[in-house]
């Protein structure tokens, strides 16, 4: 069965950066596993990605040798089957804010007895390079949870939920973060209140040997991040280097109104 890298580096220590996937393609997921990230994370909870969009995505990224994650709509187990079963490497929940819905995602997201998930599909082991049977033995050493603690009540309860067995990294969404305490939503600040919750949640996950975690909006931000301690770090996403790069060449001609289409 082949090593979620992705996980190991977590684990060691080690940064690992990726990406957004946020065009329902295929194509462009299989050309983007090839561009170098470590992984890519599919946007289900905001963009139109179906279910059978989704299973082709994973085998394209998985096949080229890049780790197939998926942020998925809510914390169910519906939600995270669907992602699983279908040949994904692991999940990234959104809006983690109690112990109760960390232990509900490593519930849904592992096979017994860490969890509770149940047994079926086929495409699981396919993308991993493993038999069934191996799968279900090992799935659990290489499949990756990630809890979104992107709301002021989940830096308030950010021991309850970082405590949890099972969680390998916690991910911060700075624009809903900075929303969720009534400042204007962007991708960094210089808003105290804002670092604090940051440096408050990164030295709660070291004591329970949780990776960090956050979105940037562009490579200049990753070297920064790094220095503070971030392991797990998406920078922008397929759709916004895209649209920045359009942008780009549509305001050097002089066409267009130069408004912005897309946050990242």
């Amino acid at each position: 069965m082949r090593t979620n890298e992705v996980k190991a580096k977590l684990k060691r220590g080690e940064p690992s950066i990726g990406t957004w996937l946020s065009l329902p393609d295929p194509t462009a997921a299989q050309l983007m596993a090839h561009v170098g990230f470590d992984w890519l994370t599919l946007n289900l909870e905001h963009m139109p990605i179906g279910v059978e969009t989704s299973a082709l995505s994973y085998a394209a990224i998985a096949g080229a040798g890049t780790v197939p994650l998926a942020r998925i709509a809510w914390n169910t187990g519906e939600n995270i089957k669907r992602v699983l079963d279908n040949g994904g490497w692991g999940v990234v929940v959104p809006m983690v804010c109690s112990r109760a819905e960390a232990e509900s995602a490593v519930e849904n997201t592992f096979y017994g007895p860490l969890g509770d998930r149940s047994v079926g599909g086929m495409l699981h082991a396919v993308n991993f390079g493993a038999e069934p049977a191996e799968y279900y033995e090992k799935a659990n050493d290489e499949v990756l949870l990630v809890v979104q603690l992107e709301h002021v009540k989940a830096i308030e309860k950010a021991d309850e939920i970082l405590s949890v067995p099972g969680i390998d990294a916690f991910f911060v969404g700075p624009n809903d973060l900075l929303k969720s305490m009534g400042r204007k939503p962007t991708w960094d600040s210089d808003d105290q209140a804002f670092l604090d919750a940051l440096d408050h949640l990164k030295a709660t996950a070291k004591q329970y040997g949780v990776a960090s975690g956050i979105h940037v909006a562009s490579a200049d931000f990753v070297t920064r991040r790094i220095e503070e301690g971030v392991q797990f770090i998406a920078v922008a996403s397929e759709a916004g280097m895209m649209l920045s790069k359009a942008q780009e060449i549509a305001t050097s001609l002089q066409l267009g109104s130069g408004k912005t289409v897309g946050k990242y």
